[in-house]
């Protein structure tokens, strides 16, 4: 059994995205969480993230080694969550990189993050992990660099085909009751409007 701060770590690791789990599954519940960033939900990655970056601060990044596995990818979840804390996910890119480096996190949180920090940033993500509604009304990914070769770097990291994301995605996205937003490009004008408002953009 892990002992020490490795297990307390892990613990509360492990609550805070559960936490956010549950905050989100009640509000895809009542159809809330699809209408913009929900209060609820952003007070609880605010929170999070702050806990986060203390942690950080504490013991580096609560990779497999610290905290296991279950914890160490909460502690991702965390990370990936923390959008309006751009400070903490740009301070936990370099940690997450050098850790899958050692072998300490799954080389899938990498591209993940990095893909959710260029998007939020307003260019070009490389692995096509995020996505959004595009002026079609289809779920797609945001703009990729190099599409042409995107398969070939989703595989360096063990992951699926960009295609078979885009499936995935969208199939995920009609069980939780996620619709076309009526005006498209409202929707983007208003999600860059808050990425300049946290900081992500200028």
């Amino acid at each position: 059994m892990r002992q020490g701060p490795g297990r307390d770590l892990a613990q509360e690791l492990l609550a805070m995205a559960a936490e956010d789990e549950a905050v989100r599954a009640e509000l895809v519940a009542d159809g809330s969480l699809f209408d913009g960033y929900h209060s609820r939900m952003a007070e609880v990655h605010r929170r999070n993230a702050t806990r986060l970056d203390a942690i950080i601060d504490a013991h580096g990044w609560p990779g497999r080694v610290l905290v296991g596995e279950d914890a160490s990818r909460a502690a991702f979840v965390v990370l990936q969550h923390a959008i309006g804390s751009p400070a903490v996910m740009r301070r936990g890119l370099p940690l997450v990189q050098a850790a899958a480096m050692d072998g300490d996190v799954d080389p899938v949180q990498v591209a993940m993050l990095e893909d959710r920090i260029l998007s939020f940033e307003g260019k070009p993500q490389r692995y096509g992990t995020q996505f959004d509604w595009d002026e079609d009304g289809l779920l797609n990914p945001l703009p990729i660099a190099d599409p042409a070769d995107v398969d070939a770097r989703r595989r360096a990291v063990r992951l699926d085909s960009l295609a078979e994301n885009v499936a995935r995605i969208r199939a995920n996205a009609l069980r939780d009751g996620h619709q076309r937003p009526e005006n498209p490009a409202a929707r983007h004008e208003a999600a860059a409007s808050w990425a300049r408002s946290v900081g992500w953009r200028t």
